[in-house]
């Protein structure tokens, strides 16, 4: 359990912080029309198996590891991987639901052949500052939840008095 747990959490992060230190300045090089058509081509790739269920296996195993290693007292590894937990299912899943796909939709939706310049501008504005936001958000979630999991499986197991 623990290194699926350390395993799926450090993939997110590290697929996030790549995506914000390479993807995002590569694409805000591009004009209007290619960034779209790129944020459009990315959007619909990642939803395949493979991230899915990296993605949502991690909001599932931190919150059952959690639960496992339970007692009364709790222990300081519990209160870790509590603290891993609620970071990743609010921050990078819950943000990622009510921020990113949000975007991603409409985007998806919008017909770049049939755009105007004006029109592309227009959706880049409104697409692109708050998807970036919203990235970043779940970027250092993603990546305070990775090392509060680290910590809990480093911490010993015993309860706090």
């Amino acid at each position: 359990m623990k290194l699926l747990v350390l395993g799926s959490s450090g993939l997110m992060a590290g697929l996030f912080f790549a995506y914000a230190c390479s993807v995002n300045p590569g694409l805000g090089r591009l004009s209007d029309a290619s960034y779209l058509a790129a944020m459009q081509s990315i959007n619909r790739a990642i939803l395949n198996p493979v991230f899915l269920i990296v993605f949502t296996g991690t909001a599932l195993l931190l919150p059952v590891s959690t639960w496992r290693i339970f007692e009364r007292p709790a222990s300081l590894p519990f209160y870790y991987l509590l603290a891993a937990s609620v970071i990743y299912v609010v921050c990078v899943f819950g943000f990622t639901m009510i921020g990113n796909v949000p975007l991603n939709d409409r985007l998806d939706a919008f017909d770049l052949s049939a755009a105007s310049p004006e029109a592309l501008a227009r959706m880049r504005t409104d697409f692109e500052g708050p998807w970036n936001a919203w990235h970043l958000v779940r970027t250092i979630a993603a990546t305070l939840s990775f090392l509060l999991a680290v910590m809990a499986y480093l911490t010993p197991l015993k309860t706090i008095k």
